[in-house]
C-alpha cells in the first residue's frame, strides 16, 4: 500500500472513537486525528487533511451530516464513510446525496466494518485513478 491511509474518525462516543480506532490500526490505516463533533471535525480535516473520514451521524454542536456538506464543499472528492446506530433507508440516501461514499451500522462485526473500510477505500482509489 506503500503510504499509510490517514483516517479521521468523528463521534462523541470515547468509547466507540477507540472501537474504531482498533479497527482502523488492524486494516494497517493510523489516525491521525479524532473530533467529538461536527465542528470540530470540520476544523481538523483543514489542519489535517485525511485521506478518509469515518463519521458519526447523531452529535451534539453539529451533526455529521452538516459536518459532511461543509467537508464536501472544501473537498469534493472526500472519502466520508458515516456510521450510525440506526438503519434508516431515508438517512442512506441523504448521506449518499450530500456525497458519502460508504455507510456503516455500528453494530456490525469489526471484520465487517475492516472489510468495508478497505472496500470503499479500494473503489475510492480506483476512481481518483479513473478520474
Amino acid at each position: 500500500m506503500g503510504k499509510k491511509i490517514q483516517v479521521m474518525i468523528v463521534d462523541d462516543q470515547k468509547s466507540i472513537r477507540g472501537f474504531l480506532r482498533s479497527i482502523i490500526e488492524s486494516i494497517g490505516a493510523e489516525v491521525v486525528t479524532e473530533a467529538e463533533n461536527g465542528e470540530i471535525a470540520v476544523k481538523n480535516y483543514k489542519l489535517y487533511k485525511p485521506h478518509l473520514v469515518l463519521m458519526d451521524i447523531n452529535m451534539p454542536h453539529m451533526d455529521g451530516m452538516e459536518a459532511l456538506i461543509q467537508i464536501i464543499k472544501l473537498n469534493p472528492k472526500a472519502l466520508v464513510i458515516m456510521l450510525t446506530s440506526l438503519d434508516s433507508g431515508d438517512m442512506i440516501q441523504q448521506c449518499i446525496e450530500n456525497g458519502a461514499r460508504n455507510f456503516l451500522l455500528k453494530s456490525n462485526p469489526p471484520d465487517e466494518i475492516a472489510s468495508e473500510i478497505k472496500e470503499s477505500w479500494a473503489d475510492y482509489v480506483a476512481d481518483l485513478k479513473a478520474g
